[in-house]
């Protein structure tokens, strides 16, 4: 499913009297959203009002940098020493689900496919990102509020 299409089923969600859809694809991919309709400040970070977990297979996305030679050889082989979590969507990146609770991994959490690894907000969704490997979080590669865009590397798990 392509970036477009989620960002039209979530401007439709939006716009619709629906508070829960859930749709799963014959692709493998899973879409479940909720909105809250409260009267709360929308501008508040509170993933627990809107939620939207998106489960599908990661694209192969090529990467540019525009660094010295010596940091991208490093990236590089830093990257390939395991499986790469890169962002589904363009947003913001939260590790954690409030300011003030622990964050979903750190460097060296063990992780099941499946498993939260960190919230990408988009268009006031907070969208949950699971593992689609199993093993050890070796670096996280953003920090804590950063823009991510699509196909951004977020997390090395070996």
């Amino acid at each position: 499913m392509e970036y477009k299409e989620i960002k039209k089923l979530m401007e439709d969600m939006g716009n619709s009297k629906l508070s829960e859809l859930e749709i799963e694809f014959s692709d493998g991919i899973k879409i479940s959203m909720k909105k809250d309709n409260g009267s709360k400040s929308s501008n508040n970070y509170n993933p627990s009002n809107i939620q939207m977990p998106v489960s599908m297979p990661t694209p192969i996305v090529p990467i540019t940098t525009n660094v010295n030679s010596n940091n991208v050889v490093q990236k590089e082989n830093k990257e390939s020493d395991g499986n790469i979590v890169k962002s589904p969507m363009v947003g913001t990146f939260y590790s954690k689900s409030s300011p003030t609770a622990e964050p979903y991994v750190k460097i060296g959490s063990k992780v099941k496919k499946g498993d939260i690894l960190c919230i990408v907000e988009a268009m006031k969704l907070m969208n949950e990102i699971e593992s689609e490997f199993e093993g050890e979080v070796v670096d996280i590669l953003v920090h804590d509020e950063e823009m991510v865009d699509y196909g951004k590397p977020m997390f090395i798990i070996k």
